[in-house]
């Protein structure tokens, strides 16, 4: 009698084909995006040749530099105020006892990821005008205060999961040791919760560099950010300098995601060495 198996959905027919299939609808666009990025010609089309002549009048465009500026203020701004929050989130509702209303408040934490972002959007939009109406102030930080209320979700789940996985021992023997609320957070559980919430803060500063949907509601007269000014120009003329800003937003994603591997795998050698 032949002996059962495991499980193992890599052996199970097609899997294989459905797996490739995936990979190239996934990749196939960006990868076409990054090689006409390079085109010589107008067209994002039509290969006309090599040249870096795009990434040139991008680096040479002035609303480029302004909103990517902008785009970098906000995202920090935003990724520093959600991931503070979200610190303080994970810590009220993984450190503490059980308590009646814990699914509602987990719930809300999580808000913006169960909703449509149009939605929050046009909340936020309402919200914002009648505090421009009753103050007449218009300038960059309700685009700040937005972007960190969405991208608090974002922050907050990898650092719940690092506080899930921690080890408690250390943080009780601190308290047996009469050291003080704060005292035991920054000596004990911060060094070991550092690399969630590095986790955290760069996923935050991705959602905030990319958001669109927020911005366009939310964004005052001047105030465009990246992601707004490439679609204002997808609206007029389609050039590959669009290509060439994708393409280096997407090596900055890439470079985040490399950084935070090689010092979390740093932080892992780390532990085990000691």
């Amino acid at each position: 009698m032949a002996k059962n198996r495991a499980f193992d959905v890599r052996r199970q027919t097609g899997f294989t084909l459905v797996a490739l299939i995936c990979f190239v609808l996934l990749y196939l666009p960006i990868i076409l995006l990054v090689i006409y990025s390079f085109n010589a010609g107008q067209s994002i089309a039509i290969w006309e040749g090599f040249s870096l002549q795009w990434y040139v009048s991008a680096w040479q465009n002035e609303k480029v530099q302004d909103a990517t500026i902008r785009s970098l203020i906000i995202a920090c701004c935003a990724s520093a105020v959600a991931t503070s929050a979200a610190v303080m989130a994970a810590l009220a509702t993984t450190r503490t006892r059980g308590f009646k209303g814990y699914t509602f408040v987990f719930a809300m934490i999580n808000q913006p990821l169960m909703i449509p972002e149009i939605v929050t959007a046009v909340a936020l939009l309402i919200f914002f005008a009648m505090i421009k109406v009753a103050t007449g102030y218009t300038g960059l930080w309700y685009l700040i205060l937005a972007h960190s209320a969405f991208c608090i979700p974002f922050a907050y789940m990898p650092i719940r999961a690092r506080l899930q996985g921690m080890d408690l021992n250390l943080e009780h023997a601190g308290a047996d040791l009469y050291g003080t609320p704060w005292r035991v957070f920054r000596r004990i559980t911060l060094p070991q919760l550092w690399p969630g919430v590095l986790a955290g803060a760069m996923l935050a500063f991705v959602i905030s560099l990319d958001d669109v949907v927020i911005t366009e509601f939310v964004k005052s007269a001047g105030q465009d950010t990246l992601p707004t000014y490439m679609l204002g120009q997808l609206r007029r003329v389609i050039t590959p300098e669009v290509n060439a800003i994708s393409t280096v937003l997407l090596a900055i994603s890439v470079a985040l995601v490399i950084a935070f591997y090689l010092l979390s795998r740093g932080t892992n050698k780390t532990k085990q060495g000691d």
